[in-house]
């Protein structure tokens, strides 16, 4: 996993989960304590509010990417450019400034206006922004959308959502984000859901991970809380999302947010990272599908995931027979059974585990039952 420079400032395995706070200088964003027309109350909120409670990045919205609000042309959005500026300048505290944009030509005019990244909440389907920012040598945070201006975010799929980050590629600086949330109508919690299963997925991309699931829906819902009531649970999902491999999130509630990340640092698993001429890093590999993107990524085969992932089940209550048959199908495979008494651990690959499951087959109703969990679980 590489690690991106954001104007000094590090992000990626080798570092703290960074925190991004939100300003926006659209009055039809929905979150209101974040909306500012006036520099200076927008100065002293991110003082404040963001840089003091401790956001390292400050992601200013020109504005709202809502499906139910027309999309701004980058005329438009220029218009608005100044009011973020005059903002950031009278800013006092230190962090990243980044601008959140879809258009090539107002990344353009932020970064020579100040800002430090880019936000690109429409990943890359304006064709010209990957040049812009590789030119400008800055970070570029790329949120997976279709091809398409108008409709950011708005992709159901776990591996249509890796495909949108893949597409136009990515530059040395860029962070890929998910996007979580309603973009489109079509988009259920579920697939949001099914997203954050499988967040690990996105290391693949080697790239650092943005993930913007502050009071997100997909969240409170399974709490049965409003947004007003939803930061419990977004803070248990921060802890969730860095321990899985995030490395930036995004929210309206910094302290908090920051707190819940550093938890989830702490305790996500240790991952081995060398840099000498040859380097090393233990991937964090815990399902096939998570394997097989790595494998894509470097030109494997993908069938070898199957191969790549141990599994370990452990079945109790099993007669004097059922051990043995369990043994003597497990007997010159890859796969171990172990245990003591009415208790036996079978341990293997999803390669090697289902001859021995089909071997072990037909001794009792109740092994067969057994096994075919096994197998519904590798399947």
């Amino acid at each position: 996993m590489r690690n991106v420079d954001a104007a000094g400032l590090g992000i990626g395995d080798d570092y703290p989960p960074r925190i991004m706070g939100v300003l926006n200088v659209s009055e039809e964003s929905p979150y209101s304590p974040s909306v500012f027309d006036d520099p200076d109350e927008a100065a002293a909120y991110v003082d404040e509010d963001l840089i003091g409670e401790g956001a390292d990045i400050v992601d200013v919205g020109l504005e709202s990417a809502n499906k139910r609000f027309e999309v701004l042309t980058a005329e438009e959005e220029l218009d608005r450019l100044d009011t973020a500026v005059q903002a950031i300048e009278s800013v006092s505290g230190d962090a990243v400034f980044s601008i959140e944009t879809r258009y090539h030509e107002v990344a353009e005019a932020a970064l020579d206006a100040g800002f430090d990244m880019v936000n690109d909440i429409c990943g890359f389907a304006d064709p010209e922004m990957p040049r812009v920012c590789a030119e400008r040598d800055v970070a570029v945070a790329k949120m997976a959308s279709p091809p398409d201006l108008e409709r950011p975010g708005a992709v159901e799929d776990v591996d249509d959502i890796y495909a949108a980050l893949q597409r136009e590629g990515l530059t040395d600086k860029t962070i890929v984000d998910p996007a979580f949330g309603g973009w489109s109508e079509d988009k259920t919690l579920d697939d949001d859901r099914e997203t954050f299963h499988r967040l690990r997925e996105f290391r693949a991309l080697d790239r650092p991970i943005l993930v913007s699931i502050n009071r997100k829906n997909f969240l409170r819902d399974l709490a049965g809380r409003s947004t007003e009531e939803a930061l419990p649970v977004s803070l248990a999902a921060t802890a969730m999302a860095v321990e899985r491999g995030a490395h930036v999130i995004r929210t309206h509630d910094v302290a908090e947010t920051r707190d819940a990340a550093l938890i989830g640092k702490v305790f996500a698993r240790d991952r081995l990272r060398t840099t000498d001429e040859v380097a090393v890093e233990e991937l964090d590999v815990t399902s096939v599908g998570e394997l097989r993107r790595h494998l894509d990524r470097i030109g494997g085969e993908a069938a070898a995931a199957r191969r790549g992932v141990v599994r370990t089940f452990e079945l109790s209550g099993l007669s004097p027979a059922e051990r043995e048959t369990l043994a003597d199908a497990a007997r010159g495979t890859p796969v171990t059974v172990a245990g003591e008494g009415a208790h036996r651990l079978l341990v293997g690959t999803p390669a090697d585990l289902p001859a021995v499951v089909e071997s072990a087959s037909g001794q009792s109703d109740a092994l067969d039952a057994a096994l075919a969990a096994v197998a519904e679980a590798l399947a």
